[in-house]
Order: C-alpha cells, then sequence, then structure tokens
C-alpha cells in the first residue's frame, strides 16, 4: 500500500482531500468578489491588490487564515 492509499483512508469523510488551495481560491472569487471576501475573512491579501497568486503565496505560509478560507469554501459548497 503506498502513502496515496494510506491518505485516502485515513480521510474518507474529509470533503477537503484533494482539492487544491488554487481551486479553493477560484471558487470563491467566481463566488464572491475580491472586497466580499475580505469582509468575510479579514486579511490584507483580499483587501491590497488582491490576485490569485499572491493569496496562494500568503494562505501557505499563513494556516490559521488558510483554515478560515477552507472553512469559507465549505460553507460555500453546502449552499
Amino acid at each position: 500500500m503506498n502513502n496515496t492509499e494510506k491518505t485516502s483512508e485515513n480521510q474518507p469523510n474529509n470533503p477537503l482531500h484533494g482539492v487544491k488551495l488554487v481551486t479553493i481560491l477560484e471558487e470563491l472569487t467566481n463566488t464572491y468578489s475580491w472586497e466580499e471576501l475580505a469582509n468575510q475573512i479579514n486579511i490584507n491579501c483580499f483587501k491590497s491588490n488582491p490576485t490569485i497568486k499572491s493569496s496562494l503565496k500568503f494562505l501557505r505560509r499563513t494556516p490559521w487564515a488558510r483554515e478560515k478560507v477552507e472553512q469559507l469554501y465549505l460553507y460555500s459548497i453546502k449552499k
């Protein structure tokens, strides 16, 4: 059994499993404007010259912010 199989078995109910951060951001920016995202999640990468690239860089280095983005994504897909 390889690592991919182990991960799949360990997270069968994780809706974020296999979803890339770039996909999450793209979906959120299709649903919300950058201004709406900044209102939902108070982080500068959504307020000051926001781009997917700059947001990815920040979110990959900042676990608490990434968690908030993931939670908003989960909320938006449940709607």
